[in-house]
C-alpha cells in the first residue's frame, strides 16, 4: 500500500476511508484526515493524518516493521492469585481512552502467554515510549485482596509459571529485536509497576544489558 495524505484519491483511498468506517468515495479529504488523526491518536501513532505502513498496519491492511529497541515490563497492579483477563484488561484501557489493549503479551497466572495488540502496532502501555518498544505484562503485582489498601502495596507475585514464561519470552523478544534493552516501566514512570526489581532479575537469569 501506497502513503496517503489529504488529496491523495483512488481505490487505496477508498480501502482507507472503508476501514474507518467513511463513506468510500475515494477522496482523501478534510473528513478523511480528522478520521485518520482520530484513529492515529488513538492507537498510539504520531497524530499527522499521513497513512503510512503503520497505521495501515494497525487497520490491520499490511504488516508494518517497527524499530524496536526497548522491552517494557509491567504488571496488572491487580491482588495476587486472582486471574486477570484480557477482555477485563481491555475494557480498563478503553474506559482510560485507549482503543484496544495497550500490551503487547499477557502472561496469566497458568504461565500462558495470551497475545494482546500486534507487535507490529505501536502499544499504549509507557508514555513516551510506546512506539520504540513492546509491553509484555503480567497477571498480578498488589498484595492479596484480604490486606487493607492491597492496591497500595505492590508485590512481586509471580508464580513459578509466570516467571519461567516471562524469561522464555523476554529471551524470545531479544533475539527478534537484537540490542533491545529491557526494563520496568517504574524506570519511566513513578509508579511500582512491575512490582519487582527488573535489573537483578536480568543478572538472575543471564541476560546482559549494554
Amino acid at each position: 500500500m501506497t502513503t496517503l495524505k489529504r488529496g491523495s484519491s483512488g481505490s487505496e483511498v477508498k480501502t482507507l476511508q472503508s476501514k474507518l468506517s467513511l463513506i468510500a468515495d475515494g477522496i482523501f479529504g478534510p473528513l478523511t484526515e480528522e478520521a485518520v488523526k482520530d484513529f492515529q491518536r488513538g492507537n498510539g501513532l504520531t497524530p499527522d493524518g499521513i497513512v503510512g505502513a503503520c497505521t495501515w498496519a494497525s487497520l490491520g491492511v499490511v504488516p508494518c516493521k517497527r524499530k524496536v529497541d526497548q522491552i517494557i515490563l509491567h504488571c496488572t497492579a491487580t491482588p495476587e492469585g486472582e486471574e486477570f483477563s484480557n477482555a477485563q484488561i481491555k475494557a480498563s484501557h478503553l474506559a482510560r481512552g485507549f482503543s484496544d489493549i495497550g500490551y503487547h503479551y499477557v502472561i496469566g497466572l497458568d504461565g500462558k502467554v495470551r497475545p494482546g495488540r500486534s507487535e507490529a502496532v505501536a502499544g499504549a502501555h509507557c508514555t513516551g515510549h510506546n512506539t520504540r518498544s513492546v509491553g509484555v505484562c503480567y497477571v498480578g503485582g498488589c498484595a492479596p485482596r484480604s490486606v487493607p489498601n492491597w492496591n497500595k502495596k505492590g508485590k512481586d507475585t509471580r508464580t513459578p509459571a509466570q516467571k519461567a514464561t516471562l524469561e522464555k519470552l523476554v529471551k524470545e523478544l531479544l533475539r527478534r529485536y537484537p540490542g533491545a534493552t529491557v526494563h520496568g516501566h517504574d524506570e519511566f514512570a513513578n509508579k511500582a509497576c512491575p512490582s519487582f526489581d527488573v535489573k537483578k532479575w536480568l543478572m538472575e537469569v543471564g541476560i546482559k544489558q549494554k
